[in-house]
């Protein structure tokens, strides 16, 4: 069957901006005797490498009747492919239903609906086979709505993109010498493309599979057996089965990696080449990495940087959100001072003056997703106030938003002292208050029950 030639969304300004994305050397990282080249997937319109698929998906499509003028299109997605159909539709005038699992990132979920998607969450702690689960979900509405279901993971048209644009411009913008290309594996659309073209052009050219850790995809590339499958954080790569269109067989060399290491390496790579890369990104440079450091000749190796950050700004490059999920480790006190979410020494602690208006107070609710906020004078606490308060006096009329927080606030504490016991504070939290923890006049921070919650996953994590 001949290739799809890419069309690049003729006769559409924007989707001609899909593909012939850059190619940059990083330099300031340790790629010991090879050279590392990053493809940016993040500079295509939609922002990730899924434009490409989301594209060639459709234009498939529309080529063999199955999608037909003003149709609907259904599809089960991690956010990106979404985010490339929600392009594409829109463009092309296609109503779009998409079901997403429950642990992507807001980012990506409000990025969807502004698209002009119908968004479809559902839950992420379940497997193929179960009604809740996304894949099934998705075809099971397709099927009930007469829509064209995508099947990224079972649609040839997905390789296809990557064999017939990917690859060349790979192949071209490396001066055609390429030894290795790092890829991870969602749908396998990328992977399986490129080992398609590149076993045509370049027999010398291995893929490496970067997987999180928890998928089961490097087990069954070194073994062909299926391990348990865990869980794990990173977005949009790594899976519980092996899609229908994968072909694992140019791979060279695979590598788990954990949450952590990823999220280290996207931080890296953006605070010293100043690549602003998502989670799965890290994934990709940190097997890269590893691997080009295990060569013993020069090699030049080819990474992609699938996806952007600004879509992880509230998880990954989130500095509280990797404390909550213990990739960062804080200074122990030993005390309840280690309960704090957001301590006081580390500037953390949102808070308002008693000077202030209620107005102001209801903006850092909203903003900073608390419910209650400690009143400061420096560094003594000299009350509490909470959506409550705020409420009760803004219901009298409106213009009590200009009232100053002093005149509404809680001041009869109940604190406790950082060598205080947890009991103590579970006792406050029974009652539905929240926890001050001072040292006499000096405030140290809040405990609240999801405060204590990680605190206890963490320990066990």
């Amino acid at each position: 069957m001949p290739l799809d030639t890419p069309t690049r969304g003729q006769g559409d300004a924007v989707l001609a901006l899909i593909g012939n994305t850059p190619m940059v050397e990083a330099t300031r990282l340790d790629a010991g005797p090879c050279r590392l080249f990053l493809k940016l997937e993040n500079q295509n319109p939609g922002g990730s490498i899924k434009d490409r698929i989301g594209l060639a998906m459709i234009e498939a499509a529309e080529r063999d009747g199955s999608l037909k003028p003003g149709g609907t299109i259904v599809e089960a997605t991690a956010g990106n492919t979404g985010l490339a159909l929600a392009l594409v539709a829109a463009r092309k005038g296609y109503k779009l239903i998409l079901v997403i699992p429950d642990k992507m990132s807001r980012e990506k979920v409000f990025h969807l609906k502004a698209m002009g998607a119908d968004v479809v969450m559902t839950r992420s702690d379940v497997g193929k086979g179960h009604p809740d689960y996304y894949q099934d979900l998705a075809q099971k509405i397709a099927s009930e709505t007469g829509g064209f279901y995508v099947n990224q993971f079972g649609n040839p048209a997905n390789p296809r993109a990557h064999e017939a644009s990917t690859g060349p411009e790979i192949w071209e913008q490396m001066d055609r010498d390429v030894d290795a290309v790092v890829c991870g594996v969602g749908s396998a659309g990328t992977i399986t493309g490129l080992t398609h073209f590149f076993r045509k052009v370049s027999p010398k050219t291995g893929m490496v599979l970067a997987d999180p850790a928890g998928s089961i995809l490097v087990d069954y590339v070194k073994t062909g057996k299926f391990g348990e499958a865990g869980s794990w954080l990173v977005e949009g790569i790594g899976e519980d089965f092996i899609p229908s269109i994968a072909d694992f067989t140019g791979v060279r060399e695979a590598y788990a990696v954990t949450d952590a290491e990823s999220f280290a390496a996207a931080r890296d790579l953006l605070a010293k080449e100043g690549i602003f890369g998502g989670s799965s990104t890290g994934t990709l440079l940190a097997a890269a990495l590893r691997y080009c450091r295990s060569r013993t000749k020069p090699e030049r190796v080819v990474s992609l940087v699938p996806d952007s950050g600004n879509k992880y700004l509230s998880k990954m490059y989130n500095d509280y959100w990797l404390t909550d999920q213990g990739f960062i480790e804080r200074a122990k006190h030993g005390d309840l001072r280690d309960y704090i979410g957001r301590p006081m020494e580390e500037r953390a602690t949102v808070s308002v003056g008693p000077d202030d208006t209620l107005l102001t107070a209801y903006g850092r609710f909203k903003l900073n997703d608390v419910s209650q906020l400690p009143v400061l004078e420096g560094v003594r606490i000299v009350g509490l106030i909470d959506e409550f308060d705020v409420l009760r006096a803004v219901a009298a009329g409106t213009s009590r938003f200009l009232d100053l927080v002093r005149k509404h606030m809680t001041a009869d504490l109940e604190t406790v002292a950082p060598k205080g016991r947890l009991d103590d504070v579970l006792a406050i939290l029974d009652r539905d208050q929240v926890a001050i923890v001072a040292d006499g006049d000096k405030f140290h921070g809040l405990i609240t029950r999801i405060d204590v919650l990680n605190s206890l996953r963490r320990k066990h994590h």
